[in-house]
């Protein structure tokens, strides 16, 4: 065989693909394994001066090529494309489909560091920073950028699903969510310290995600009492701490990132059911059980800024990120611990039929909702 000529296995690897309609040439396939991408074949030795050969190929070569052949498109990043191939490799294979193998966890690592760079919260961080010490000049600084920034990416959180239904079905206004413009002091307080920043102003940064529940007066009156020593001190050093984007990915083990995809894909799931309320979605005692759960918690606000139920490349990363953090693992652990206790979600009391006969009352409450808006008009 002439040198740089496709070997055989190649060969064999790309025939299967165009089987399954991927069109990939061997040139990719050997551009991808000299970025690690890619398995190397697994070759057989014919003893000494006599070379090796590949008896067959792996099948783990060429499932890794299909999904970079369905994830890889022309032009684009191939940091973008393994974090697809991450996400996917974490979801269950349907029945008769051949489950994605995992992508080297180095590569996952890569990629999450890259996206996180170029997010809006890591720009926010290194204006924070760069504002620390440097006097009330870069204090008004460090707002006027940070307001800038926010106010070109605006966002407003989901309102609560149980007061959008119960709005929806009063033929009233959806309440509006929660609006983030207050995070900008959270913001500043990395940068500048919490005391110059002030109770109130933090207090309306931390209501501002819903955490726990609590509004801005909660949080005012608690923060209040630290600055007035009627409370414990609190160690501000951990605000600084948490606000590291980098530093938990780049130390996570590959066992923590596996551990927070299943986390993130996991709270997805719950996170959907929760929302789905607000849609009118049949209720049933484990549905509302898992609702109380994220309840107790405190979580919906928080999960609705984490969770995308469609997520980008990008936001998987983000989402990723976060639940490698301990909070979002003891909420999965709870939650999945009252799934196994009521695992009948789609049960409806006193209906036989389970799933089919949940979901045929959905249908027929979308159904009836909708002609009744038509004769409203």
């Amino acid at each position: 065989m002439a040198r740089g000529a496709p070997s055989p296995a190649d060969l064999q690897v790309v025939r299967e693909l165009a089987a399954r309609g991927l069109v990939v040439t061997a040139s990719q396939l050997e551009s991808w394994r000299r970025v690690g991408l890619l398995p190397r074949h697994r070759r057989r030795g014919l003893g000494r001066g006599r070379g090796s050969v590949v008896d067959v190929v792996d099948p783990a070569v060429v499932e890794s090529a299909a999904v970079l052949a369905r994830h890889l498109r022309q032009g684009r990043d191939r940091r973008l494309a393994v974090l697809e191939w991450f996400a996917e490799a974490g979801m269950a294979a349907q029945p008769g489909v051949v489950q994605v193998p995992e992508p080297p966890v180095a590569a996952v690592r890569e990629a999450v560091v890259w996206v996180l760079r170029g997010t809006m919260s890591y720009r926010l961080l290194e204006v924070a920073r760069g504002a620390a010490g440097a006097g009330e000049e870069a204090a008004d600084a460090l707002y006027e950028v940070a307001g800038r920034l926010m106010g070109a990416h605006p966002y407003r959180g989901a309102a609560n699903p149980a007061l959008v239904r119960a709005a929806l079905e009063a033929d009233e206004d959806v309440p509006d969510g929660p609006e983030f413009t207050g995070v900008v002091h959270l913001v500043a307080a990395i940068g500048l310290g919490a005391q110059e920043v002030g109770a109130d102003a933090l207090a309306e940064a931390f209501a501002a995600y819903g955490l726990f529940g609590l509004t801005a007066g909660d949080w005012a009156q608690m923060l209040g009492a630290v600055e007035r020593g009627e409370s414990p001190p609190v160690d501000w050093g951990l605000l600084q701490e948490r606000a590291d984007v980098l530093g938990p990915v780049q130390q996570a083990s590959d066992e923590q990132l596996l551990r927070a995809r299943t986390v993130l894909l996991g709270l997805r799931m719950f996170y959907g059911l929760y929302a789905m309320h607000g849609l009118f979605m049949p209720d049933t005692p484990a549905l509302a059980a898992l609702r109380a759960r994220i309840d107790e918690w405190g979580m919906f606000p928080v999960l609705d800024h984490v969770i995308a139920l469609s997520p980008s490349p990008r936001h998987f990363a983000e989402g990723l990120a976060v639940c490698l953090e301990p909070l979002f693992d003891g909420l999965y652990e709870t939650l999945m611990e009252q799934l196994t206790a009521d695992p009948a979600l789609f049960q409806l009391p006193g209906n036989e039929t389970g799933a089919a006969g949940f979901m045929e009352r959905w249908i027929g409450t979308l159904r009836g909702r909708a002609q009744s808006g038509r004769g409203a008009m």
